[in-house]
């Protein structure tokens, strides 16, 4: 192999600079000879820099062939295991956007709130109100729920996602929920603004693939025994299959002690913001599995940098089909709110209102039915 000569495994990729002034023209032919040699290019636009990917499975790639193009400035092998989640191929924060103008990676830290489980109509139009005139800008909510043991409540299914679309032609809240199989990914993204890839599955490839190729955001949590790279991997699959929109989470990781559910890991979001450009959201409700750690994890996880909340609150915890004992009452969440405001605005950030053309696009509501 020449000096001028990448070549890497299995994965392969790099990042072709180029110079600020390059023309369209020289653009489309850095394109077009990366085809003739067997690679996909991907263009990205950036605040300073044009930039073309590289992508492909083995091989070699003959830097010098690239270097001579006009307009090229430099070309760069991108050497973490996971290529297009890197910072190396791009260094500029990626800005996820929703189906109701809401973004996750910008200034504002989103929050998510709703119950684990989707249990009823009146129960989630209900709660889906109050999360959002508390400060939500997203529900969550549960239709397929993957479950321990496989007596404990399974979900509504293809039901639970129709009262959740419901519930966004009310108050304008975008959804996310989870997809648990590579068949079901399609109705979810129907229904759903963000597809949420659940912490058991993060190393489901087929589901990861799918997913990727559906055309909606993604929402990808950490396995409960997953390392930062492992989780970074996962959604490269998801980037590798044409979907840019992926949003990470952190949502602890599991521990030898029983005193929480997991162990919150808030050294994860710096972690990550430092190695990815994806936004990453966090979890304190599922990485404490406490109700009285959920704001004070939820106040750290701010402070921390993380671009986003997805807590779990309940119009009546005891009474909760799944995960009770970690939703919040309303209240609570009101309170988690006013805590999380000021601590964002100390770091030079806010917490994302629902914009007004949402709640405008959302119909009148209609007299509740019983569940």
């Amino acid at each position: 192999m020449g000096p001028n000569t990448f070549s890497e495994g299995k994965a392969l990729a790099v990042l072709i600079v180029m110079d600020h002034r390059a023309t369209p023209a020289q653009i489309e032919r850095v394109v077009d000879v990366i085809g003739e040699m067997g690679y996909r290019a991907k263009p990205m636009l950036g605040r300073q820099r044009i930039a073309i990917g590289l992508v492909g499975n083995d091989g070699r790639v003959q830097s010098a062939r690239l270097e001579g193009l006009e307009g090229v400035r430099d070309v760069i092998k991108v050497s973490k295991p996971y290529k297009q989640v890197s910072r190396e191929w791009r260094e500029e924060d990626s800005v996820v956007e929703l189906g109701t103008g809401m973004v996750i990676g910008g200034e504002g830290v989103v929050l998510m709130a709703g119950p684990c489980a989707v249990e009823g109509r009146e129960q989630i139009l209900d709660i889906a109100t109050q999360v959002r005139d508390l400060g939500a800008s997203v529900l969550r909510g549960g239709a397929f729920k993957p479950r321990t043991s496989p007596y404990s409540f399974q979900g509504l299914g293809v039901r639970g996602l129709e009262l959740l679309a419901e519930a966004r032609e009310r108050t304008g809240l975008a959804i996310v929920t989870e997809a648990v199989e590579p068949e079901g990914v399609a109705v979810v993204a129907e229904h759903a603004d963000v597809i949420q890839i659940g912490a058991r599955n993060m190393q489901n490839y087929p589901l990861l693939k799918r997913a990727g190729r559906i055309g909606k955001p993604v929402l990808l949590k950490r396995g409960m025994s997953a390392t930062i790279t492992e989780l970074l991997l996962a959604a490269e699959y998801l980037l590798s299959e044409g979907n840019p929109d992926v949003i990470l989470c952190e949502r602890g990781v599991r521990s030898f002690d029983p005193q929480t559910r997991n162990v919150f890991d808030l050294t994860a979001i710096p972690l990550v913001k430092s190695l990815t450009h994806l936004p990453i959201v966090a979890d304190p409700s599922h990485g404490t599995g406490v109700r009285s750690k959920v704001t004070p994890m939820a106040r750290a996880a701010v402070a921390a940098g993380a671009d986003g909340l997805i807590v779990e609150v309940h119009p009546n915890p005891p009474e909760a089909l799944s995960d009770g004992a970690q939703s919040l009452y309303p209240e609570q969440f009101a309170e988690l709110v006013a805590h999380c405001g000021p601590i964002a605005r100390a770091i030079g950030r806010s917490l994302a209102t629902l914009q007004e053309g949402a709640v405008a696009g959302a119909r009148k509501p209609a007299p509740l039915a019983s569940a």
